[in-house]
């Protein structure tokens, strides 16, 4: 049986980090604002590792 807590940070919180960040780096490149858009890609790329770092400390592997 799967723990609730590994289907959250492997198939819940990516996408949705993954969803604001390409809000903010759409803004950021609309309004000239480089601090969001800089922000947009490192929470990009934070919700792309995010599993691969959780997921070894939830399943004690």
């Amino acid at each position: 049986m799967v723990d609730s807590s590994v289907i959250l940070y492997s198939h819940i919180i990516p996408p949705i980090v993954a969803f604001i960040s390409v809000l903010l780096i759409c803004s950021g490149i609309m309004d000239r604002k480089t601090p969001y858009t800089i922000l947009g890609v490192l929470l990009f790329f934070a919700g792309g590792l995010l599993p691969f770092v959780v997921l070894p400390f939830v399943l004690g592997g």
